[in-house]
């Protein structure tokens, strides 16, 4: 029997996020034939541990700073010497391909989350993409991302591959199943739901503004999500006047909250390949998203799954929410939509060749 392929994962920790959770998948469901994963976690923390198959090894290296863990995760490359390492976490990233000469035995890969360009200000960080061409395999979620690695960090288009990312619907429909209609969807209201982490990027401020212009309107606005802003974001519903948006802090099943919402609303300024995008597809709910970067796009097909306008414009934006909520959709229809293109079916087995092709380079 051939020797199996050895393969460590690098994320911070397994906390709910969207990288967290497509590393878990992978790990999760690569063939047991072939594979051998691990996950090197910085700190062995986060919902998604539950989640874990039993035989998913994880490397705790136990350290509270990116910048610190350098040392001890390059200490575990050489001592286990994988086949693989497949870095799933851009800061991480960025730091670890000055290194991957010193393992010439060893095939890296990284997978970017966000449209570098955009994500990454700070000075010492982008300098390290400049060895960003050292990684054997770089992967990007959407065209954006891939465009912005070659256009702005000069990353040989070669060693780029676009794999969006996967949904679990055997997962999601689990979920779905034991979901009951929220408390706080009133009778006679309109239900629309924001999911994300209280930060810039999100772009909740915009939606409280748009908000603003729907106060006499029967519309009640969910935001599940926790972050640096929350403050700033509650003052700023106050000061605004916004009876009808709750803040509902992180949610154990915001998929309970995606199944019965009337509309889903992605607001980011910009995405890598947003996650609940598909995850609101998935449950068969209709989306409007924000024009920004980062595959919305490739996810969003109009007047089937969803519609993209300007958020910046906060009267147009707040008319098309009217628009949307007062139309039917099959919701069939939608969850097919994610499902034809990004199961986790389909996306894994892109993973799977990836891995396998590497190993032959």
């Amino acid at each position: 029997m051939n020797k199996k392929i050895s393969v460590i994962f690098i994320l911070p920790d397994l906390e709910t996020g969207g990288a967290e959770r497509i590393v878990t998948t992978i790990a999760n469901h690569l063939s047991r034939d072939r594979f051998e994963p691990k996950i090197l976690l910085l700190r062995k923390q986060g919902g998604y541990l539950d989640f874990l198959k039993n035989d998913v090894e994880i490397i705790d290296i136990d350290t509270e700073r990116i910048r610190h863990s350098l040392k001890p995760i390059l200490k575990e490359i050489y001592r286990r010497k994988p086949d693989i390492v497949f870095s799933g976490f851009g800061e991480v990233n960025a730091y670890l391909s000055l290194f991957i000469k010193l393992f010439p035995r060893t095939k890296f890969i990284a997978r970017e989350t966000n449209v570098v360009s955009k994500h990454v200000t700070r000075k010492e960080i982008k300098f390290f993409y400049s060895f960003y061409n050292n990684y054997q395999q770089i992967i990007a979620q959407s065209d954006d991302m891939k465009k912005d690695l070659i256009d702005n960090f000069n990353i040989k288009q070669d060693k780029i591959v676009k794999i969006n990312n996967p949904v679990d619907f055997d997962f999601i429909e689990n979920k779905l199943r034991i979901s009951q209609k929220p408390e706080c969807f009133k009778l006679n209201y309109k239900n629309v739901v924001a999911i994300g982490n209280l930060s810039a990027r999100k772009g909740f401020d915009n939606l409280l503004k748009v908000f603003s212009r729907l106060k006499n309107e029967k519309i009640i606005l969910h935001i599940l999500g926790d972050g640096k802003d929350r403050e700033i974001l509650h003052q700023m519903k106050d000061f605004l006047g916004l009876k009808n948006v709750i803040f509902h802090g992180r949610h154990e099943n915001p998929y309970q909250f995606l199944k019965f919402a009337d509309l889903f609303i992605l607001s980011s300024r910009y995405e890598g390949f947003p996650n609940v995008l598909l995850e609101a597809g998935a449950c068969g709910t209709y989306s409007l998203a924000n024009n920004c970067p980062g595959g919305i796009n490739e996810i969003i097909q109009h007047n089937i799954n969803g519609e993209i306008a300007d958020i910046e414009n906060h009267e147009d934006f707040s008319q098309k929410i009217m628009t949307l909520l007062h139309r039917d959709y099959d919701s069939e229809a939608i969850k097919n939509s994610i499902k034809s293109r990004f199961s986790k079916e389909i996306i894994l087995d892109r993973y799977e060749r990836i891995l396998l092709d590497l190993m032959r380079k």
